[in-house]
């Protein structure tokens, strides 16, 4: 699955990921590593819980004065020397940047991950218009050269092995590779220093934007972030307009619990805190400093009560790593940016074409594993099901569903429609169940009976079995006692008034 492929429905792409078993597989052992990694660093850290406690007081407050503490990094980051630039749409965001390139009259642009720049297609962007953009993250750079798209937030080769990846370095180094972790990072070194060196502008995401001082931090684990910070003359950095924190003291929270939950590490390789362009005593940085903070569908989320705290999101991924969803059928069967739990409550609120999005809430279990594994608590499966809903009020859902749910609806109406519903379905899957069991795929039992199976309805249903239990008692109160048989009457009358109610 070379990535998404919105053209594609959303079943066929489930499809595909699941007849592609090395997908499944080198999915599954990377979330399992990490999930692995993310529950010991939890353990070991002694009061994991007391700290997704805080990180979520954090988000909470943060998103709740997101308009002042915006303001307030703003106007710090400006008095700093950095120029701001506001986008409401991603093709704004696009505009800007591009912009910010003709006037450099930009080559090359070395970039650090940015889920954001993926959200904007900006590669596509600067390639139509003869600039070389160059991904300088392994994994991003690793995807780039197969021509494909991320499919996890932290891992975004998560589906490739070694020896793919050991063919691609080979393909355009024009020697033959070794499968060797170290010789291929060492071929990607080599590679991206020299554009490192020859880039006009680099280009950041951000990780958390801090208001009280107008700086922005980079979390990486191989350096390629603070290189681009540094080495080009020019730096674009993109924004989410979530991506901020009130101060410092509370980025000690995040820088705790952000590399715990995404890999497990008590703290990143690189954190580098950019306080504006570089000044006359710095030894390194940028002459010019651009921060392009984008909106794009975020603050319609503001206000909603069901999913204003989906802007809590640090982007750890480890929603992605716990969601047995995303395990069996990674990211690009999600059909957009964003993958996972996180993705599929994302996707159709950042996106207006709910017929093609909205059926992407439909890819969970709502097993609350993303909730249990966020760091900062974000009710993901609440969301899905709010989401799932919406698309229900909007006639968004199958025709075979709809005529179900409607015969459900009568079926449970009153008492006399539910007992027969249920002799009906006793008398008809005779010919299907066996021991118990319903395995025939046939009708709606064809997807669910191609994994396991369905049980069969009892024989004998509970109101049955109810009812001769009172026949037994009524029998056995003849034997007892008077002053006992008018305690259990009365037992019993009551019990009757409430089965009836």
């Amino acid at each position: 699955m070379g990535g998404f492929n919105p053209a594609v429905k959303l079943e066929e792409r489930i499809r595909q990921a699941l007849n592609d078993e090395f997908l499944r597989n080198a999915v599954k052992f990377t979330t399992g590593r990490l999930r692995s990694s993310k529950q010991q660093a939890a353990e070991q850290m002694g009061n994991w819980e007391e700290w997704r406690e805080r990180g979520r007081q954090i988000r909470l407050h943060t998103i709740a004065h997101l308009d002042y503490y915006l303001n307030q990094f703003v106007q710090n980051l400006r008095e700093a020397g950095g120029y701001v630039h506001f986008a409401s749409t991603a093709q704004e965001a696009v505009e800007i940047a591009m912009q910010i390139m003709e006037e450099k009259q930009a080559k090359s642009v070395v970039k650090s991950k940015s889920m954001v720049s993926e959200e904007l297609h900006l590669n596509d962007a600067m390639a139509a218009k003869g600039i070389e953009p160059v991904e300088t993250d392994l994994g991003e750079y690793i995807i780039q050269l197969a021509g494909e798209t991320p499919s996890h937030i932290l891992a975004p080769a998560i589906h490739k092995n070694r020896q793919q990846i050991a063919d691609l370095f080979s393909e355009i180094g024009g020697e033959k590779l070794p499968a060797d972790t170290a010789v291929l990072a060492g071929f990607a070194r080599s590679q991206l220093r020299e554009k490192f060196l020859q880039a006009d502008i680099g280009m950041t995401g951000c990780n958390f934007a801090i208001a009280e001082s107008g700086s922005f931090v980079l979390f990486s684990n191989e350096g390629n972030a603070r290189m681009c910070s540094t080495v080009p003359r020019t730096q674009i950095t993109l924004m989410g307009m979530e991506r901020i924190i009130p101060s410092w003291e509370d980025l000690e929270v995040m820088a705790a619990i952000l590399p715990r939950a995404a890999t497990g590490q008590k703290l990143t390789v690189y954190m580098s805190a950019i306080n504006g362009p570089k000044r006359a005593a710095d030894g390194d940085g940028p002459d010019e400093l651009h921060v392009i903070i984008l909106d794009n569908g975020r603050s319609q989320q503001l206000g909603d009560p069901e999913f204003q705290e989906v802007l809590n999101c640090i982007r750890c991924g480890a929603c992605l790593n716990a969601c047995p969803v995303y395990r069996h059928i990674g990211g690009h069967a999600y059909g957009w940016v964003y993958s996972g739990p996180i993705g599929a409550v994302l996707t159709p609120l950042l996106n207006e074409d709910q017929d093609q999005w909205g059926e992407v809430a439909n890819a969970s279990s709502l097993c609350g594993a993303c909730y249990e594994a966020c760091p900062v608590k974000i009710p993901l499966h609440d969301m899905l099901v709010y989401l799932r809903r919406r698309n229900v009020e909007a006639g968004r859902t199958d025709a075979t569903e709809r005529l179900g749910m409607k015969t459900y609806k009568v079926a449970v109406s009153s008492q006399r429609f539910y007992q027969l519903a249920l002799k009906l379905g006793q008398f008809g899957q005779k010919p299907l169940a066996r021991n118990g069991e319903i395995t025939a795929k046939v009708g709606p039992l064809e997807a669910w009976n191609r994994l396991r199976v369905a049980p069969a309805l009892a024989k004998k249903s509970f109101r049955d079995s109810w009812k001769e239990l009172d026949m037994e008692l009524q029998h056995e109160l003849v034997e007892l006692k008077p002053e006992t048989k008018a305690r259990m009457e009365a037992i019993l009358r009551k019990r009757g008034n409430s089965h009836e109610n």
